[in-house]
């Protein structure tokens, strides 16, 4: 079976007491977090700020001390079988405007109830609600 790496971030910013986190809409019909494949030589962290910036235009991560989870699923590439780990790190922005890559159709800046009911995912979601329980418990 192949095997897959990737790195992304759970976003959020504050707008006073209000804060967002940033979803992406995926062509195939899907909101998830921004995330791309570790490239040779290149860290967890450096993969999630190259495809952040790629996907998002965001470059002003400052990323939450202690914050990594990983997931891993299988999924179907070409009629093959791929296992695939994805890893996530929680970062804050000061950056409201997306400039979106051809890869995605849409974004959105949401609350986490309303974040959590447009995530595609489960394994989505508990990272989400882990990443809300960081957030609250630092700040």
């Amino acid at each position: 079976m192949k095997r897959e790496r990737s790195a992304g971030a759970i976003i959020f910013r504050e707008d006073g007491e209000e804060r967002y986190y940033l979803l992406l809409y995926h062509p195939v019909g899907h909101w998830n977090f921004p995330k791309g494949h570790i490239e040779k030589k290149e860290s967890e962290i450096e993969t999630v700020m190259r495809e952040t910036k790629e996907e998002t235009g965001i470059g002003d991560l400052e990323f939450i001390h202690g914050f990594r989870e990983e997931i891993n699923y299988n999924f179907r590439k070409r009629d093959k079988l791929v296992y695939k780990e994805v890893v996530f790190y929680l970062s804050k922005t000061k950056k409201k405007e997306v400039e979106l890559s051809f890869e995605h159709k849409d974004y959105a800046w949401l609350p986490y109830e309303e974040a959590m009911e447009r995530l595609s995912y489960d394994n989505s979601k508990n990272i989400l609600e882990k990443a809300k329980i960081v957030i609250e418990n630092k700040w």
